[in-house]
């Protein structure tokens, strides 16, 4: 190649280049994650067992929540507040239950009963304290398991979320909640919900 083809090429390429510069310059950068796409990307289920929490019996260690919010509404003129609280659909089956799932090695009780409710249900909030534990018989595995409920007070609910295809949720009464949940031990957990918080009797209140 010439000295002069040398140099036509280089002033042809920055001369490209110069042109490309500002259409480079709009593009956004990879880096740059829209908000949205973060909360998709965050709210992932863990799958498998491998961490998974056993006692020395052998028995599974579950958490779940019993997720609920406020509903005010005026009747003949006089405001009155209602619990409600968040079911969803049973995975196979049929029935309403609230969310739970297995308590992994490498977090805490409460770290792992906020994970399966975004998981599970798509809301988060202020966990308020545990509601108790039962004991309950897997009825696809020959296993026992320990379940532990607490009350979480719901503040942001997710559009989307890992199970959103194949769980439904639905906000009900708390008589609605006690015809409709498919589980007797979360029923159970429901009447300790709402007795302790019938002996609160304060929507600042906190279970421990």
């Amino acid at each position: 190649m010439t000295g002069f083809s040398v140099s036509l090429f280089v002033s042809n390429l920055s001369n490209v280049a110069s042109y490309l510069s500002p259409i480079f310059e709009s593009i956004p950068s990879t880096k740059v994650v829209p908000a949205q796409i973060e909360k998709v990307v965050s709210l992932v289920s863990r799958t498998g067992r491998d961490l998974q929490r056993y006692d020395t019996s052998g028995y599974r260690q579950v958490v779940g929540c019993v997720p609920y919010r406020y509903k005010k509404q005026e009747v003949n003129g006089i405001e009155t507040t209602e619990i409600e609280v968040l079911l969803i659909s049973a995975q196979k089956g049929k029935g309403m239950l609230f969310p739970k799932g297995g308590w992994e090695m490498d977090e805490s009780m409460e770290e792992a009963a906020l994970r399966e409710t975004i998981e599970e249900a798509g809301v988060t909030g202020e966990l308020q304290g545990k509601i108790g534990k039962w004991q309950y018989k897997s009825k696809r595995h020959n296993i026992i398991h320990d379940g532990y409920m607490f009350a979480l007070l719901v503040s942001q609910e997710f559009e989307l979320w890992p199970e959103a295809e194949i769980r439904q949720r639905r906000w009900v009464s708390l008589d609605e909640a006690r015809e409709v949940c498919h589980n007797w031990w979360m029923r159970e957990a429901l009447e300790a919900f709402v007795n302790l918080k019938c002996l609160t009797n304060d929507e600042s209140w906190n279970l421990n």
